[in-house]
């Protein structure tokens, strides 16, 4: 047991070595030589590593930006944080987390290989996440044992292949072709926010040909766009805070000049996410074709959600702000309607509000992927503040998940179990 849980906590839920893995056996089904296969192994764990990297200097920026905020307005309430519910979920049901993870995966594979819906799900945290959040719902439930295990890991693998499936169709559209799937599970946010783009937007006026004049040509660089739209966010924010508040996450230096520097800091990270999916996708795709041909034929990848960001960077800046402004407004909204206070943060709000934006653009240009944004914010508020009521009967008040689709699932296995007592 203990072996199992170090299988799927250590290894399995690791995106980049969980990635690394898939393409060596895709490279070794194919009878590639071992530089090739080695090559490949390294390459795709590199890239998700960087990746990686990318996102944790976009998280640590946005971390102090939200501390300015929250501590510059007082607010008080809750903020959604995938992290914090699956820690106290695991003090309870952590060898359940671990089964269902490495039977959902198995499962995933069943279900690719026998129904249309051919996509294996490779973003590791979000598999232990939703994981942890099925055992935690199905087991105050009342299921344990081996049913809930065997139950958890059926809707887990099915979660894993019917999510991409939904999100394909957007996909074609975000990509030209058919290669990757969408493995985040933060996908209904995504579909809505491509529905609501192709019924109020025009898709032919994309983010990406806003026409700029000649004097301002540089701003054409989404990295230079996206590091001056920061830079003005910050200083605006650290303005209205005061130099007090701000000094507490500067470590003493000047406000304006931390500003500006975590302006900067924010499009560095983003570049670093840039370059990772471009190793990513160099790698993972051709050696795809060996699980595709050999376990799951015609099988693709479901990948993080920065794996659409190269695509529309500056729908991915459009929909993180508009995302922003809807959980803003939506706070004011729950607020009224005396409902749990949903704090909008910005780490979920540039993931999922960069995903909707770029798939809002895809089929409603730049209309889309504000409005497809705006969207994605008041449901990344409101799903959280409906599943904390059920997080509560577990014991898990006060924190509540971020993502569309794990509140949803939470919501509705809730509510299920709560019609027969």
């Amino acid at each position: 047991m203990a072996f199992i849980e170090f299988l799927m906590n250590e290894i399995l839920s690791i995106p980049a070595v969980l990635v690394g893995l898939i393409v060596f056996i895709g490279l070794v089904t194919q009878r590639a030589d071992f530089s090739k296969v080695t090559s490949g192994t390294l390459k795709s764990i590199i890239g998700f590593l960087i990746l990686g990297a990318g996102a944790s200097v976009i998280v640590g920026s946005l971390e102090s930006l939200g501390g300015i905020i929250e501590d510059r307005f007082n607010i008080q309430g809750v903020i959604p944080n995938n992290e914090a519910v699956v820690a106290l979920a695991q003090k309870l049901f952590g060898t359940e987390t671990a089964l269902i993870m490495g039977f959902g995966f198995v499962m995933n594979i069943i279900f690719a290989r026998f129904t249309p819906m051919k996509y294996i799900f490779l973003t590791g945290h979000h598999t232990f996440f939703m994981a942890a959040l099925l055992s935690a719902v199905l087991g105050t439930a009342g299921l344990d044992g081996a049913w809930l295990v065997i139950v958890g890991s059926i809707i887990l693998g099915f979660l894993m292949v019917v999510m991409p499936a939904i999100a394909q169709p957007f996909m074609r559209q975000i990509t030209g072709n058919d290669d990757v799937a969408m493995g985040h599970f933060s996908t209904a946010g995504y579909v809505v926010a491509g529905l609501v783009g192709k019924a109020i937007g025009n898709k032919d006026k994309s983010t990406e040909d806003i026409k700029i004049s000649d004097k301002w040509a540089f701003l054409k660089d989404s990295l230079l766009s996206t590091a001056l739209t920061m830079i003005a966010i910050f200083v605006i924010i650290a303005i209205l805070a005061g130099s007090d508040i701000v000094n507490e996450y500067s470590a003493g230096q000047n406000f304006i000049m931390f500003s500006i520097i975590q302006g900067l800091t924010f499009a560095a990270g983003l570049s670093i996410i840039l370059l990772g999916v471009r190793m990513i996708l160099n790698e993972i795709v051709p050696a795809f074709k060996g699980i595709a041909d050999k376990l799951v034929p015609g099988a693709k990848p479901a990948l993080d959600v920065p794996i659409v960001f190269p695509y529309a960077p500056t729908a991915v800046l459009i929909g993180f702000l508009f995302s922003f402004a809807g959980g803003l407004v939506s706070m004011a909204v729950l607020g009224g309607l005396s409902m749990a206070l949903i704090i909008p943060g910005l780490v979920p709000h540039f993931f999922t509000g960069a995903g909707a934006g770029v798939f809002g653009n895809a089929t409603g240009g730049r209309v889309g992927a504000a409005v497809g944004g705006f969207v994605n914010g008041i449901l990344i508020s409101f799903i959280p503040a409906f599943l904390l009521p059920v997080l509560g009967d577990l014991g898990f008040a006060n924190t509540t998940f971020g993502d569309t689709d794990f509140g949803i699932v939470g919501i509705i296995i809730g509510y299920i179990a709560s019609l027969f007592g």
